[in-house]
């Protein structure tokens, strides 16, 4: 059941990977934030930190606002 799970992770990133490919790293926080992915899978994802990506979605939500 672990192997199972381990391989489905392994699928997960792959498409991540390549539904982001060519994105900037903003766009890529932004688009799988709405997609419902946390901020720590996020992070993961894009090698980066949570904090990072709280900024990120921050910065998108004020600007959205004006």
């Amino acid at each position: 059941m672990e192997e199972l799970k381990n391989e489905i992770r392994k699928l997960n990133k792959l498409m991540v990977i390549q539904l982001l490919q060519g994105k900037t790293q903003n766009e890529c926080i932004l688009l799988l934030n709405r997609v419902g992915f946390g901020q720590s899978e996020i992070a993961n994802y894009l090698g980066t930190t949570p904090g990072t990506v709280n900024s990120a979605i921050i910065r998108a939500k004020k600007k959205s606002k004006k």
